[in-house]
């Protein structure tokens, strides 16, 4: 369904988010978990979409976002990578998921597999 999206602008990267707080201008950041809302902050000019771990708040409906997992991570990352074609997309890696850096990195890792630009530690 949004594979065929096209846009025309260049995707934002960290130079280009660079550039622009060097410039003083405004970086517009939401928060998507699906592709649905993936796409629709892309097409309306959005710089930087998290995929964040409040997703057990907003989506599973957990009173606090500790049980959320790399699993949750990674099929959330996917589907929001599925509607975003312009924005950076970065991604939570969800608290006491990154015990030691090797186990930091192999998460980090799937989840940029997914479609993550970047990797946030919570």
């Amino acid at each position: 369904m949004y594979a065929g999206t096209k846009d025309s602008s260049a995707p934002v990267t960290l130079r280009t988010l660079a550039a622009r707080k060097a410039a003083g201008e405004k970086i517009v950041a939401l928060t998507a978990y699906d592709a649905s809302f993936g796409a629709l902050l892309d097409a309306n000019g959005v710089d930087f979409v998290l995929v964040g771990d409040s997703l057990g708040n907003v989506v599973q409906g957990l009173p606090t976002t500790l049980p959320v997992t790399v699993d949750d991570m990674a099929y959330h990352c996917a589907a929001v990578a599925r509607g975003v074609r312009r924005a950076m997309l970065a991604v939570d890696l969800p608290f006491g998921s990154f015990p030691d850096p090797v186990t930091a990195f192999g998460h980090a890792a799937r989840l940029m597999r997914t479609g993550a630009a970047i990797v946030k530690l919570e």
